[in-house]
């Protein structure tokens, strides 16, 4: 696995995280895929023998952007190889850490990196940013300075959590009156079986447990049958026990699990960065779907993060139109998906610039033909 950037860069490992922390303490967009506990647990377990290069802006000397990178010998449907931001199968949002008001320096240095790279291919593919982060608007900026070609190829909404209600308000505001009342029913329901109680790890020594609890949660549910679960692979559920290891370590950990009877029926993992949270990861008792436990867990969770003032949002990080997520949390984070050219001299640049227009030209084609049909 290649992480270095350049020949000069620094081997990876302690020396390099510890940078990568000092600059996602100051990042301009929060990202908990990318910092350094969940990035390193990543490198460390689901590279999979993937060439990885971390590839860092710098200014003044100063560290002021991280951009994984990969190598992909196709662009969706298309035939061309590209250079694109690394989303392994866990990792559900894309933007680099930069730093606050660096962000048009850093995107400067990466992409004068990247047309100065030789194993760079085709043109940048970019997943997962926000159309109204910190990292849209200066890749914007800077395209637009530079006349470099850049396209939105793809985007959709999904759902969010950011308001100053506190939970019982924004419960009554926005989930209809029906449904409160139905979930009610359940809770009570459910109550009547036993003792149900839900909890937020704080105890470091109770770790091990909660994840083997989750994992096991998890694996006897579809994913488990489908083969998709984390502990259907010793590379993922060795990830998963490290990042919540390393983000428990470091504050960035908000785990939580509902009981009945002392045990778990419903379990969520969500991760921190900076004043914002992603929700990582959710595992239910299917046996015990008449009382909706997904649900009853994202009630407990609502009431988790609305009460804790470090807390300023949560990205749902769920799929578009999720019809279970989408009926209790009201606020949308449009996700984007951005093509960049990349430069270059001589023939690699006009191979990089034929690939860019090659991608741009088939996609407006299809379009128009589609249209017509």
């Amino acid at each position: 696995m290649d992480m270095a950037s350049h020949p000069t860069s620094p081997a990876p490992g302690a020396p390099a995280r510890s940078r990568w922390a000092q600059l996602a303490r100051d990042a301009a967009e929060a990202n908990a895929f990318y910092a350094p506990d969940m990035l390193g647990a990543a490198l460390d377990h689901l590279a999979n023998g993937t060439t990885i290069r971390m590839v860092e802006a710098h200014a003044g000397g100063s560290l002021i952007g991280v951009l994984p990178i990969i190598l992909q010998p196709r662009h969706g449907r298309l035939p061309l190889a590209c250079t694109a931001n690394w989303m392994h199968d866990h990792c559900f949002f894309g933007a680099p850490i930069v730093q606050r008001g660096s962000e048009i320096a850093a995107w400067r240095d990466f992409l004068a990196q990247l047309d100065a790279a030789p194993w760079a291919r085709g043109f940048l593919h970019l997943e997962s940013i926000d159309a109204a982060g910190a990292n849209a608007a200066a890749i914007e900026a800077l395209c637009v300075e530079q006349r470099r070609g850049w396209r939105e190829i793809h985007r959709y909404d999904r759902a969010m959590l950011r308001s100053d209600l506190d939970a019982d308000q924004y419960w009554e505001t926005h989930v209809r009156a029906k449904k409160r009342k139905e979930l009610r029913r359940l809770q009570k329901r459910l109550a009547d079986m036993g003792t149900v109680e839900t909890r937020l790890l704080a105890d470091r020594t109770e770790l091990a447990r909660w994840c083997g609890d989750f994992l096991a949660l998890e694996a006897s549910g579809w994913k488990g049958r489908q083969g998709t679960a984390l502990s259907c692979k010793p590379s993922d559920a060795a990830f998963f026990r490290a990042a919540c290891a390393s983000a428990l370590d470091h504050g960035r950990l908000h785990f939580l699990r509902l009981d009945l009877d002392g045990r778990a029926i419903a379990m969520l993992v969500n991760f921190r960065h900076g004043n914002g949270a992603f929700s990582f990861k959710i595992a239910i008792d299917e046996e015990l779907g008449r009382f909706s436990p997904g649900v009853l867990i994202e009630i407990a969770n609502l009431h988790a993060v609305q009460s804790d003032p470090a807390i300023g949002w949560m990205d749902s990080c769920a799929a578009p139109d999720h019809p279970m997520i989408d009926s209790l949390w009201a606020e949308r984070r449009s996700i984007v998906q951005y093509r960049i050219a990349l430069r270059g001299s001589g023939m690699v640049r006009l191979r990089r610039a034929a690939a860019f227009h090659a991608a741009n030209g088939i996609e407006a084609l299809a379009s128009l033909l589609k249209g017509q049909g």
